[in-house]
């Protein structure tokens, strides 16, 4: 982990000279740039994800059906369930892999920023020093607010059941937890947060509107195609000589 960690940050000081050779050499900029980049080169990972969460969720009305139906048949239980997820094309373990592979970068983007050295200044916006806890820094509850609401709007956005008790609980009490954590981490790992959560929205809102797209064109009803126009062979003219 040490090792990526590093990789990712030679990356920022990469990124960092290359704000500098636009004339506004800047860290927050720097790790701001290294989000976006990062999270768009995993967005075929995050797709697949979402998208096999999403079948599961859909699934759990019909999953929840059979495990009351067949509470005490445990053997006849699992070949339902089978047969669920194979006729729905779903495979209960597809979602795993792609979190599976993004969980190492996601871990040496963490442990890369949060022990960071900044070789110059390490300014951004309001913050004087990125470098230090967000608690210490001008207007200090501005970032762990930030944090909390995409944290919020991120995990509204991938849960279909909104209803059931657990889920509201998860749903309020995550975004606290990461703003209360927010508060003590450093300003640069609070806006990689920040960014990578409204990535992860506007990803998820892509992916929303080409869903939608292709429902509404699925329902769509379709113009007949106009049958070809028959060609009426031209008449004779009987006075033409022949």
């Amino acid at each position: 982990m040490d090792f990526l960690g590093h990789l990712v940050q030679q990356f920022i000081t990469l990124l960092y000279h290359f704000t500098g050779m636009l004339g506004y050499a800047n860290y927050g900029v720097a790790i701001v740039l290294m989000t976006i980049i990062i999270k768009l080169a995993l967005y075929p990972l995050t797709k697949k994800q979402i998208e096999s969460t999403k079948a599961m969720m859909e699934l759990q009305p019909k999953l929840k059906e059979l495990q009351t139906r067949y509470k005490d048949d445990k053997m006849k239980l699992n070949e339902e369930v089978a047969k669920i997820y194979k006729s729905s094309g779903v495979n209960p373990v597809a979602g795993c892999l792609p979190m599976l592979i993004q969980m190492p970068i996601l871990f040496a983007i963490y442990y890369g920023v949060r022990d960071m050295v900044y070789e110059g200044p390490a300014n951004f916006l309001w913050m004087s020093n990125i470098a230090t806890d967000v608690k210490n820094t001008e207007f200090p509850f501005i970032m762990p607010i930030l944090s909390a609401l995409t944290t919020y709007i991120a995990s509204k956005q991938t849960m279909a059941d909104n209803n059931s008790m657990q889920n509201q609980m998860m749903l309020y009490f995550m975004p606290l937890m990461i703003g209360y954590m927010s508060w003590q981490f450093s300003g640069g790992l609070v806006i990689y947060w920040v960014v990578m959560n409204i990535m992860q929205i506007a990803q998820q809102t892509y992916m929303a509107h080409l869903e939608n797209k292709a429902k509404a064109a699925a329902i769509a009803p379709r113009e007949p195609v106009p049958a070809p126009e028959k060609k009426v062979p031209a008449k004779k003219d009987k006075n033409q000589k022949k």
